[in-house]
């Protein structure tokens, strides 16, 4: 199985069957579902400027981040005979309750009429089919979305050099699409399949603080313009290890059930405007969201099946 996007500078594989992520858990749906869909603003201003990228850009690559939760310190005091001094915790290294890191995601497939239609990701697609994926995080945050074919090295598609600059920052509940719907060439505009039938996994990354290692922004087009024929990027194996262990974290999943709806005006308004969805707009497909409150990073994996 492959897929193709006919872009200049850009070419990916990606996939979709399903959901696959080890330790997957759906204790309530409701519950999921209302977390994340409450966390959207409960109605979004036409007039307001976007919200899209109004945080300040980091363009280091995140060396100094860490995918660990930092844990309370307890120091002593060198002044044996001070025992309001023996122990010091330091709060500011204490864990914050943050809340958990969810993702919604909606896969569209285009129609015959070129119009985008939900689909279930268990879908099985034929060579031809076109398809986009719309990633909602609701944090503040980071994303990376790695591949890997038929269980080869993987490579990051995203962010990508040629892209925005190689940033990657995003924005709690303004979807961003993946290929964008706003490529002047409608071919741009999605994911196509075509060869022969194979197994592609992608892997969707929503963080809190930069990945470490991982270069992004001008970290990432320098590195590019330097080593053409080493972008797309591959990770190293100490940085796939962390996001391996990330995708074996626990989650809960809930999925809507609903499919065949074409894309509401309110989700092209929040995509193409950066406004961001609201408590009216239709929920995701499929909506992910961690176990730990204080976990600092989400990891998606998804495999499309290509007949």
């Amino acid at each position: 199985m492959r897929l193709s996007r006919v872009i200049p500078f850009f070419a990916c594989t990606a996939v979709v069957i399903g959901f696959l992520v080890a330790n997957a858990q759906e204790p309530g749906g409701d519950d999921v579902r209302g977390a994340f869909i409450s966390s959207r603003p409960k109605t979004t201003d036409p007039n307001a400027p976007p919200r899209r990228h109004q945080r300040r850009r980091q363009t280091t690559t995140g060396s100094n981040a860490s995918m660990s939760v930092t844990t309370t310190t307890t120091t002593k005091s060198a002044t044996a005979n001070k025992p309001t001094n023996a122990t010091k915790t330091t709060t500011e290294n204490q864990p914050k309750t943050l809340g958990p890191i969810g993702l919604g995601y909606t896969l569209f497939m285009r129609d015959e009429f070129g119009k985008p239609m939900r689909v279930d990701p268990a879908h099985e697609f034929h060579t031809g089919d076109r398809v986009r994926l719309s990633l909602e995080p609701n944090i503040d945050g980071y994303l990376y979305i790695f591949d890997s074919e038929d269980g080869g090295p993987p490579q990051m598609i995203f962010p990508d050099a040629r892209l925005d600059s190689g940033y990657n920052d995003v924005d709690a509940h303004v979807p961003i699409e993946i290929p964008s719907s706003e490529q002047s060439d409608e071919r741009l505009r999605w994911f196509q399949f075509y060869g022969k039938p194979g197994q592609d996994r992608i892997y969707i990354v929503v963080t809190r603080e930069p990945l470490p290692g991982v270069p992004t922004g001008e970290t990432l087009v320098s590195y590019c313009a330097a080593n053409k024929d080493k972008c797309p990027w591959r990770p190293p194996a100490t940085v796939w290890a962390q996001i391996q262990l990330g995708a074996r974290a626990d989650v809960h999943v809930v999925t809507s059930g609903q499919f065949g709806q074409p894309q509401s005006n309110a989700e092209v308004v929040a995509t193409t405007r950066g406004l961001g969805l609201d408590q009216t707009a239709p929920q995701p497909s499929v909506i992910r969201m961690s176990v730990s409150t204080t976990a600092p990073v989400l990891v998606t994996a998804l495999d499309l099946n290509h007949r």
